[in-house]
């Protein structure tokens, strides 16, 4: 079949899937199908009239599969780092696609750090990137509900786990076990849910901070690809990739961990 009709089946299968999510996810045991793509389409291909039933994603470019997205994604990291970002953050320059719907790339699972900002850190723009943030980056029932929206609705080929040097909630867990530490309100919810990572750490070599740190996006990454069915049916079908990354204050630049 030639490489123009694999295309417009492609989009086919990304509106009927669309249309009965709802349907499917009261059954998520069954699995969701995810649009995966052999690559980018080209100029030329993206011009070639549609059927009027087709839908096309609001960006071409951002259909990709996942070793594509996480390449992407890393790539991004490198410009960052180096000085060299190239993306407007410009609403203008991308508003007219985005009114039409949105089909990021990647999501990412992040620490609400003020200093950790995505679409920075990745030198991506409005659109690419599907962000659920909370301080330590660990996981809820709200934000596995967000990341399998992400993956069955949106079709997103990519979830990295981004957590980051110096996390004032990792500490908090440190603080928790090593000072007995009480936090108020609901910070020391927080705290608790780290203190998995810390005690993994505990029997590294090295710094215990820093190890806490990389444990506990490790055992999110984990706890991600075991979570639920939508979830460990795309990473056993190689439909999405789960990934995790350290994103270095003092360097700018995100190194892989899981």
């Amino acid at each position: 079949m030639c490489q123009i009709c694999d295309k417009k089946n492609e989009y086919l299968q990304h509106d009927s899937r669309k249309r009965s999510f709802l349907k499917l996810a009261a059954a998520s045991a069954l699995g969701l199908g995810i649009i995966s793509s052999a690559g980018i389409a080209s100029e030329e291909e993206r011009k070639v009239p549609l059927p009027s039933s087709t839908k096309i994603p609001p960006q071409p470019e951002n259909v990709l599969t996942p070793d594509q997205a996480l390449e992407r994604l890393m790539a991004g990291s490198k410009r960052h780092a180096s000085g060299q970002s190239t993306v407007s953050l410009d609403i203008h320059t991308s508003q007219d696609a985005l009114v039409k719907g949105q089909n990021p790339y990647a999501a990412i699972l992040g620490c609400a750090d003020s200093r950790v900002g995505p679409e920075q850190c990745f030198d991506e723009a409005h659109g690419d990137l599907f962000v659920a943030r909370v301080a330590g980056n660990y996981i809820t029932v709200d934000f596995l509900a967000t990341l399998e929206y992400a993956v069955a609705v949106l079709h997103t080929p990519l979830i990295m786990v981004l957590g980051h040097e110096s996390c004032g909630a990792v500490g908090a867990a440190i603080d928790a076990i090593d000072k007995n530490k009480q936090f108020p309100g609901h910070i020391q919810t927080m705290a608790t849910a780290l203190l998995p990572a810390v005690r993994a750490a505990r029997s590294m070599p090295g710094m215990l901070y820093e190890n806490a740190v990389k444990m506990n996006v490790i055992l999110t990454v984990t706890e991600l690809k075991n979570s639920t069915p939508i979830l460990s049916q795309s990473v056993k079908e190689r439909k999405i990739r789960i990934v995790g990354g350290i994103y270095r204050l003092s360097t700018g630049m995100v190194e892989l961990v899981a």
